[in-house]
């Protein structure tokens, strides 16, 4: 129970006698009151943020120390801290080591009363510098019931990279039998609570179900995290004042809602406090953390809503795009959190950054519904699918997009930071989740090249494949590809994640579409490339 582990993909993968990390393993008992493994976070070049969950026998708080060191076997400590296990906290425990050296791989454990420890975690610190290859997991969607993290346990398998971004929906809110339905869901993965989580005791349940993955917690053992929660980590569409799945007649005050899930949010993963934040991988890359989902999102504009009573479709959605959807002072990231990138990317620019990176959630390409898209149905299609597609051309048309809750949604938000980023000549690379769906957009503003945007796939969550299931995949792709130019390929039906490679000469994405999430299995089917040369600002695949 007590003994010193080896966290490496060799202990994680070889039946070895120390193997308390095999992923197969985490489902065992706790170790000694360790409930959840460790994890770490917040990277810095000098600096990082542990985490562990401990609930010791009295059901008081608990005082833990870390010990953080150099050698796998703990040997000679580096440093020390405490943190506190505490029950206002879930009994999450979190504590920033600082004075930690650049760019240094350190393993670390938590002790607390009675000889109890942690199983061992590792970490690595930010490079400073010049580093000529800094690589990433870019994670979004994880639906717990709709199937296996297959996608984090092959990150644990390959073992490539320096650190992971989750970009949000790293839970859902969703009742047991809603999304999926009861049939749809996968054997053996039961979310907790039973109901949709809605107050603090609800989120907290529902991450300690999540968190219990043996995946989830092999990765978050292995590579330090930056995440960003999205819409699901409160409810589904949320803005600044409520979400589509929030109904304050019988789940009461949004803020109370939004205050539970942050809280939650705050305890359960390896973060910080702040909202939005700034990570300089040396003169490689400065990465910005952002919140495009609840700090200063205005509300969705609603298509359906401007169609609703129309007697004239065309002239309806006409007077929609002029009046509501071009209007030139709709914000996604509110006027403080945009305040603040503008400047961090100037800042980066100054210091000589290559690669400008922002880790958010939501696809920030062009994306319009192909205006033929009825001819892609099958005979005989779905009454609300048909409905669905016809209104989507029917957009397109005029110009729409067709998903309002991305930055398709604020296209004034969106043009004026492409053209901050050109204002500091800055490499511009966009990570983005949410659709479930693989993405490579070239993006432009004012018709000159702005950056590149590469969005992952989901983990388990379904895609196009599940809504438009008559429809061949490659066709859809195809398809859309034509309607958008800046478009240059996508996936609809996989799952899985995507290695995004950083070098001084290019950057190179790498889409993994891991095998079937019925069942639990660390590989791939098959991947896709696209690259990036600095100072391109656009996209070469293959």
């Amino acid at each position: 129970m007590h003994s010193q582990i080896h966290l490496d993909r060799r202990t994680l993968l070889a039946g070895s006698g120390a193997a308390l990390l095999l992923p197969r393993r985490l489902f065992a008992a706790p170790l000694a009151g360790f409930t959840h493994g460790v994890a770490s976070g917040e990277p810095g070049a000098r600096s990082m943020l542990f985490w562990t969950r401990f609930v010791g026998p009295t059901g008081k708080p608990e005082e833990l120390e870390l010990e953080v060191s150099t050698s796998p076997r703990m040997g000679r400590p580096v440093a020390r801290a405490t943190a506190l296990a505490d029950p206002a906290n879930d009994w999450c425990a979190k504590v920033t080591v600082e004075g930690l050296a650049p760019g240094t791989t350190y393993y670390y454990r938590f002790s607390g009363p009675a000889r109890a420890r942690s199983v061992v975690g590792r970490t690595r610190t930010l490079p400073e510098g010049d580093p000529q290859l800094f690589r990433i997991g870019l994670f979004s969607c994880s639906n717990l019931p709709f199937g296996w993290f297959n996608g984090y346990g092959h990150a644990v398998a390959a073992d490539d990279i320096d650190l992971f971004v989750h970009v949000g929906d790293y839970i859902y809110e969703y009742a047991r039998g809603t999304y999926p339905e009861a049939s749809a869901a996968v054997a053996g993965r039961v979310i907790e609570p039973a109901g949709e989580t809605v107050a603090l005791a609800d989120y907290r349940a529902r991450y300690a179900s999540y968190r219990a993955d043996p995946d989830l917690q092999a990765i978050h053992a292995l590579f330090p995290a930056i995440t960003t929660w999205d819409d699901h980590e409160t409810a589904n569409d949320a803005w600044t004042g409520g979400a589509e799945n929030h109904d304050p007649q019988t789940e009461g005050p949004w803020a109370a809602r939004l205050a539970a899930a942050r809280k939650a949010y705050r305890e359960w993963l390896p973060v910080s406090d702040a909202p939005y934040a700034r990570y300089d991988i040396g003169r490689l890359a400065t990465l910005h953390r952002l919140d495009t989902r609840v700090e200063g999102r205005d509300q969705q504009l609603s298509v359906a809503e401007a169609l609703r009573g129309a007697t004239d479709m065309a002239a309806a959605l006409v007077k929609f795009r002029d009046e509501q959807w071009l209007a030139g002072n709709r914000q996604l990231l509110g006027t403080a959190q945009e305040a603040w990138l503008f400047a961090g990317m100037e800042a980066a620019a100054k210091r000589g950054a290559r690669w400008q990176v922002l880790a958010q959630q939501v696809i920030m390409g062009n994306l319009k519904s192909p205006a033929d898209a009825a001819a892609l149905l099958p005979p005989d299609p779905d009454g609300r699918m048909k409905a669905l597609v016809e209104a989507g051309s029917a957009a397109a048309r005029v110009g729409l997009p067709l998903n309002m809750d991305a930055w398709d949604g604020y296209p004034a938000a969106r043009a004026r930071l492409l053209a901050a980023a050109q204002k500091n000549a800055a490499n511009l690379i966009v990570f983005a989740g949410d659709s479930h769906n693989a993405w490579a957009f070239d993006l432009a503003n004012d018709g000159r090249p702005a950056g590149v945007e590469f969005a992952t796939h989901s983990v388990s969550s379904p895609g196009f494949e599940t809504y438009l299931s008559g429809v061949a995949p490659s066709a859809l792709a195809k398809a859309l590809v034509g309607a958008n130019p800046g478009l240059r390929w996508c996936e609809t039906s996989q799952r899985g994640y995507t290695h995004v490679t950083l070098t001084p000469r290019e950057a190179v994405a790498e889409w993994r579409f891991t095998v079937p999430v019925t069942s639990r299995a660390p590989k791939l089917a098959s991947t896709s490339r696209a690259r990036v040369p600095a100072g391109a600002n656009r996209l070469q695949l293959g």
